[in-house]
């Protein structure tokens, strides 16, 4: 009786752990060593030969552990990297969307030392999807804001698997295209407590009148487009559904006045919709910018590490939207 309970005991941990490896989404882990092999490296260090070393500007990345990952959405391989910082802690998350399309605008090691490895040197961990089947990842095909942001909602269950992650602080960041791909997110999850956007596409329509090649793009990623093409673009395009937007959730919104990707108007036109059903906002339109905010980078990194600091470190209320003072 002793022994077949015994039995009976083994079989349903080894059953247990067997399902507990199933549902994990990492899938793989690849600790960034040597810099000294990316084109980059001359540039962002000084000194000769094995006494190089990183220039003042990205001494940080000593502070750092950058990794290239690949991970499980919908049954897929979908590649991408993160950034964290190397002294023990726990510490609250960014989901960074990226831009482009396909391979255009894929996060390579240079961007993620850069805009990833800034943010963790601040203490964050910083997360990133290439979207399935972009940038070496073999497994699917990106639907520019269909079910790609899955591969963007997965990573939330993924930075649960790590020790240091405190998952009830996590803040999402998107730029352009990743911007419109943050909002469809926070659309569909509560468990994003921030968020950050910086030349986002709020309105798909207007993209197209903006500039009609952008049409093409659509076409080849987007499933049905030319049979769905409305219901498709209203799904891409925030304007259309500001009312569904949480309550809980403030966003920052920067964008360039001379940005000609993205025209600022989308975001202008999304914070009045905004305003109109009281969702916490911030707009910060940066004269003379263009899509990336290059003229005004360090303004720009220092409004979203104060953004996220407000939010997910020191727990800072949420603004107060009703009609208020005297």
């Amino acid at each position: 009786m002793y022994k077949t309970l015994y039995l009976l005991l083994i079989s349903l941990l080894l059953s247990f752990s067997c399902n507990a490896q199933s549902e994990r989404i990492l899938i793989d882990q690849e600790l960034i060593t040597d810099w000294s092999v990316y084109p980059f490296f001359d540039k962002l260090t000084e000194g000769n030969g094995d006494q190089r070393q990183w220039k003042e500007l990205f001494r940080y990345l000593d502070s750092i552990n950058i990794y290239q990952i690949s991970y499980l959405s919908d049954g897929l391989k979908i590649k991408g990297f993160m950034a964290s910082p190397k002294e023990n802690g726990t510490y609250p998350a960014v989901i960074f969307n990226r831009g482009g399309n396909m391979d255009f605008g894929a996060i390579n090691p240079a961007m993620a030392a850069s805009l990833l490895g800034k943010l963790a040197n601040e203490g964050y961990v910083v997360i990133a999807s290439q979207y399935r089947g972009n940038a070496g990842g073999e497994e699917g095909k990106e639907e520019f804001g269909g079910s790609d942001v899955n591969d963007v909602l997965a990573l939330i269950d993924l930075l649960a698997e790590f020790e240091n992650v405190d998952t009830s602080n996590i803040g999402m960041y998107g730029w352009s295209r990743g911007g419109m791909m943050t909002y469809i997110a926070l659309r569909r999850t509560n468990r994003i407590k921030a968020a950050v956007v910086g030349g986002a596409v709020s309105n798909s329509f207007k993209t197209i009148d903006d500039r009609p090649e952008m049409e093409s793009v659509y076409r080849e990623l987007i499933p049905n487009y030319d049979t769905n093409k409305e219901d498709e673009l209203e799904q891409r395009s925030a304007i259309k559904w500001a009312d569904q937007f949480p309550k809980d959730v403030p966003i920052l919104i920067l964008h360039g006045n001379a940005d000609w990707r993205v025209k600022v108007d989308q975001s202008l036109s999304l914070a009045i919709e905004f305003d109109k059903y009281r969702i916490p906002y911030r707009l910060i339109i940066y004269e003379g910018g263009d899509h990336g905010l290059s003229e005004h980078r360090t303004e720009v990194d220092r409004e979203v590490v104060n953004w996220f600091n407000r939010f997910l470190k020191q727990g800072e209320a949420l603004p107060k939207m009703e009609y208020h003072g005297k």
